[in-house]
């Protein structure tokens, strides 16, 4: 995805960003109102959503209860706010658990992780096809490539779900591929019903992040018909998920150049949809992370390291 790295690079480059304006327009929020009380309502159900990923895979390792899945998952969050990729994220939830399975944990957390990718890049994919043929600056040859690109990885994921009975019997000679199978394994021992059930949770959630999104730019009056804030949003989603994630503090940074590139091509002011994917980073990831310190905080006493497999 380089080019689309590239890309997002240019468009910064083109629309210099006011942070004085920034910070005026947060200090100057107004949390009383509905858009945001809606905003700040809806982050404990978007992480009770992926506490129910969880616990739904999760279970063929180990039952927890929901509560038990919320504090894994608020953990893994917290951890995730300093480490890179997915790797907080899973350390959080694998401390977690009481058993020592912790290689077929990661691989449940990888599926987690794996499924919601694949939602996002289901409706982002679309999303992308929607300013395909409605933004002229979007119809270009790279467009259709990256278009071609994104339904590439839309098969692979199809081919992968039935052949995952397969994949830790594959034979390789790479030792970090040999590993990730082994973590792997645990994929194939899912059924279609649990499998249908956890994507439309991650579906669910997909939804209600991308809900908030849209509660944040109204809440700074920023405002689009509901076509193109719909595409936009679920194109935002689509950068941040594809873009590898190098960056510290939860991806601080990705979301916000995203935006920049996808609303580009509607003249929003630089500085309202700055402030305004600020606000969803405040709101969805900092409030949360600091809640999940408690439970990181209760890991370092609780569990004793153990090996993997």
């Amino acid at each position: 995805m380089a080019g689309l790295l590239a890309y997002i690079g240019y468009t910064l480059r083109r629309q210099p960003a006011d942070w004085p304006a920034v910070w005026q327009h947060l200090r100057q929020t107004n949390w009383a109102g509905g858009w945001a009380l809606a905003l700040l309502l809806l982050t404990p159900v978007n992480w009770a959503l992926e506490a129910l990923k969880w616990k739904i895979l999760i279970r063929r390792v180990e039952a927890v209860s929901l509560a038990e899945a919320y504090q894994g998952v608020l953990a893994g969050l917290a951890l995730g706010f300093a480490l890179p990729a997915q790797l907080g994220d899973t350390t959080g939830r694998v401390l977690s658990l009481r058993s020592g399975r912790r290689a077929e944990g990661v691989g449940a957390s990888l599926v987690s992780g794996g499924m919601q990718f694949f939602v996002a890049l289901l409706f982002g994919t679309a999303a992308w096809g929607y300013q395909l043929v409605t933004v002229p600056s979007r119809n270009t040859p790279a467009g259709w490539i990256l278009a071609g690109l994104l339904l590439s990885m839309l098969l692979l994921g199809g081919i992968l779900v039935p052949i995952r009975h397969r994949l830790p019997k594959a034979h390789t000679r790479r030792r970090w591929l040999r590993q990730l199978l082994t973590y792997l394994a645990v994929a194939g021992q899912y059924t279609p019903a649990e499998l249908t059930q956890a994507v439309l949770v991650a579906s669910l959630r997909y939804l209600t992040f991308s809900f908030q999104f849209y509660l944040a730019l109204r809440l700074y009056g920023i405002s689009l018909s509901a076509p193109d804030m719909l595409a936009g949003i679920g194109l935002v989603f689509l950068a941040k998920t594809i873009t590898p994630a190098f960056n510290l503090l939860s991806d601080l940074g990705v979301r916000e150049a995203a935006s920049l590139w996808v609303f580009a091509p509607y003249g929003l002011a630089v500085s309202l949809v700055l402030t305004a994917t600020l606000t969803l980073w405040l709101v969805n990831i900092l409030l949360p992370v600091l809640a999940g310190l408690v439970w990181v905080w209760r890991l370092k006493w609780s569990v004793s390291p153990k090996p993997m497999g």
